[in-house]
């Protein structure tokens, strides 16, 4: 029996002000919270409630047969504390019917597992801290950020505790072999790794609602036939969407709900199909072979690399710049510092600097607050400017720094007792001042009196 592995990605970065060249050193409060609340709260409404209460159905439905796996970013999750909590209601719902899995990933939704094993593992346990204590599971399955994956960054995964990793299932490193089936890391056998069927993926998040597509329009029926129709001999179908193709990268009116809830019964009506989690999946399954892949790769465009990130030097600039910071943020403790770090880090700021044409990300492409990439870069410059100006405060680089940050720290109280012994000195001037007045207003009706008795004597 062919079991299939339905799972939605969830990330919504915070979106920066337009930060100016002049703000810099004046002002380090960095986020548009209008546009982060705007576009959470269009999301939530348009997408993540009536998706969740659409999968909460069809399990009770289901009775369990259906099943689905989330990969949720701690910066989604953060956004919907502030603007949209009943979002995490609605998947502590999901979760309490023992049919959801929560996949691992790194909390900011970052890059981080390309420059630096100690900050990649922390994001991945801040993550995983805030699943558990969230939806009481812990994951037990990875997928990195977009999906990137090679050979070493599978090994660094397995040594984080996991034993399964999710990847694109990209032509140029299967070749003649199928998506289809559990394979394992090529350094390390005893690593899994499921891999992305990014063709039956690709025909639900961007070909659903295109009506020259030869295979419009697709039904929940349309699509089970395919999985039927699929070799008796391949075994597992991972289909890996982002979450907003319900409601928001297919509008409401294509029918991309009623495809949605009509496609657990379709399948399930198939006695060669089932549904299962990837957890479960690998339980039962085993790899095939080994899958090498040299250089990472990724979900991201015709090119399945990193190129939607790191393609041109404004991007590596960013990029380079950001982590060149990071072993003095590893010294650094303060809360909100560190808070502004891990926000920085979301890999949709590099992905706004993009100078290709877009072939995926739809999503990222809706809401790109810039008007073209070297704005999206200089914007983002001016945010880490700032923020290096406040780490060097905290964590100078050298002693010469050093010596100007303590000279900065003096100028800066003299300052403030200045001021504060400015204000003390007005508060005291301002009732003098009155009697002043009054005790004027009785001279000037008192003097002529005196001068008349002066005269008389």
């Amino acid at each position: 029996m062919k079991t299939i592995c339905l799972n939605f990605q969830i990330h919504q970065p915070f979106r920066y002000r337009k930060y100016r060249f002049f703000d810099i050193g004046n002002d380090s409060y960095y986020y548009d919270d209008y546009a982060n609340e705007t576009i959470l709260r269009k999301m939530a409404d348009s997408c993540y409630l009536p998706a969740n209460h659409i999968l909460l159905k069809q399990i009770r439905k289901c009775k369990g047969k259906f099943k689905v796996s989330f990969s949720i970013s701690g910066i989604a999750l953060d956004q919907f504390k502030l603007y949209a909590p009943e979002v995490i209601d609605s998947f502590k719902e999901l979760a309490a019917t023992g049919c959801v899995e929560f996949l691992s990933e790194t909390y900011a939704n970052s890059m981080a597992s390309l420059v630096d094993d100690q900050i990649f593992a922390e994001q991945v346990k801040a993550h995983d801290d805030l699943i558990e204590a969230l939806f009481q599971q812990r994951p037990k399955v990875f997928r990195n950020t977009e999906m990137i994956y090679s050979d070493e960054l599978g090994d660094l995964i397995y040594r984080l505790g996991f034993e399964t990793v999710i990847t694109e299932g990209a032509k140029h490193i299967l070749g003649w072999k199928s998506p289809n089936y559990l394979y394992c890391n090529a350094l390390n056998p005893r690593q899994k790794v499921l891999m992305r069927n990014f063709r039956l993926s690709d025909d639900l998040s961007f070909r659903f609602s295109n009506s020259s597509w030869n295979e419009y329009p697709l039904t929940a029926s349309k699509m089970a036939n395919w999985l039927v129709e699929l070799p008796k001999n391949e075994e597992i179908v991972n289909i890996f969407v982002n979450y907003e193709t319900f409601g928001v990268i297919q509008k409401k009116n294509s029918g991309i709900f009623d495809f949605l809830d009509s496609l657990p019964e379709m399948i399930l009506k198939s006695k060669e199909l089932s549904f299962s989690t990837p957890s479960e999946a690998v339980k039962v399954l085993q790899p095939v072979s080994a899958v090498h892949v040299l250089h990472p790769i990724s979900w991201a465009d015709e090119e399945r690399d990193l190129s939607a990130w790191l393609g041109n030097e404004l991007q590596k600039e960013a990029f380079n710049h950001l982590y060149e910071l990071k072993e003095r943020v590893k010294k650094c403790t303060d809360p909100a510092l560190l808070k502004d770090w891990t926000y920085l880090q979301s890999n949709d700021h590099l992905y706004y600097m993009c100078t290709k044409f877009f072939s995926d990300g739809e999503v990222h492409k809706f809401f790109n607050p810039y008007g073209n990439p070297y704005e999206a870069f200089i914007n983002y410059m001016n945010v880490l400017s700032d923020f290096t100006l406040r780490l060097n405060t905290l964590v100078p680089i050298n002693e010469n720094e050093s010596e100007l940050t303590k000279l900065k720290l003096a100028f800066e109280e003299k300052t403030k007792k200045l001021e504060e012994a400015e204000l003390e000195l007005k508060q005291l001037r301002k009732p003098k001042a009155t009697k002043q007045k009054v005790g004027t207003e009785k001279k000037i009706v008192t003097k002529p009196k005196k001068a008349q008795k002066t005269a008389s004597k």
